[in-house]
């Protein structure tokens, strides 16, 4: 009896989280709140070389005052993403010319695997990194996450979307292919969008697009 118990009580909870699966499917890529005027905390994901200076690009048509604080992340051994992010934060003004107030705040996280490292290895630091990112996740509860391609993506991306299935919190994510991608995804947007974690998946060629239907084509933004 107590085994039939446990049996259709672990059935409930699967079908439970299957149809909230379900409804983060069918809501993600949602606007956000429409014409609503609030804010969003927005974590934003750089990643060394190019992808900061996407991203940086990206980030300089960004509406400043709604997606506030802004938390950028970078690889624990990316000594200069996180630098160009503050000399971009440094020197924003407001449209009357008046410095913006400082809403930024910088952090680093460990990579899952570095360059060269071997794959024995790289078992334990990627659990080292999972765990930093649940607790940075857990730390900083963003509304919005902004990635285009670094693997250090990966495990924050993955942790806010199981944060979605269990109704901790709803992060929107927004990943922005790079444009040094025309014919094939990097590995961590096809991890994205096979596993459909990002709420809207934007590439920059064409070509991208119609081999991969599910992302929005925008063209090139550098």
């Amino acid at each position: 009896m107590a085994f039939g118990s446990v049996v259709a009580a672990l059935t409930a909870l699967v079908l439970l989280i299957l149809i909230r699966f379900l409804y983060i499917l069918r809501w993600s890529g949602k606007p956000l709140h429409g014409k609503s005027r609030r804010t969003y905390s927005t974590l934003i994901v750089l990643g060394s070389g190019g992808h900061t200076a996407e991203m940086l690009n990206l980030l300089s048509v960004l509406q400043k005052d709604r997606f506030t604080p802004r938390f950028y992340i970078a690889a624990a051994t990316d000594n200069m993403s996180l630098q160009k992010a503050r000399v971009m934060e440094d020197s924003l003004i407001d449209v009357a010319g008046v410095k913006v107030e400082e809403t930024a705040k910088y952090l680093q996280i460990y990579r899952s695997r570095e360059v060269g490292q071997s794959y024995v290895t790289s078992v334990w630091t990627t659990l080292v990194a999972t765990a930093h990112a649940l607790y940075l996740m857990i730390l900083l509860r963003p509304e919005v996450i902004l990635c285009n391609g670094p693997g250090t993506c990966i495990p924050l991306c993955a942790i806010a979307f199981l944060f979605k299935v269990l109704g901790i919190r709803w992060s929107s994510i927004f990943y922005m292919e790079s444009i040094a991608r025309v014919k094939r995804l990097s590995l961590s947007g096809l991890l994205l969008y096979k596993l459909q974690v990002a709420d809207q998946f934007f590439v920059q060629w064409p070509e991208l697009q119609r081999k991969y239907p599910r992302a929005e084509y925008v063209g090139c933004l550098m």
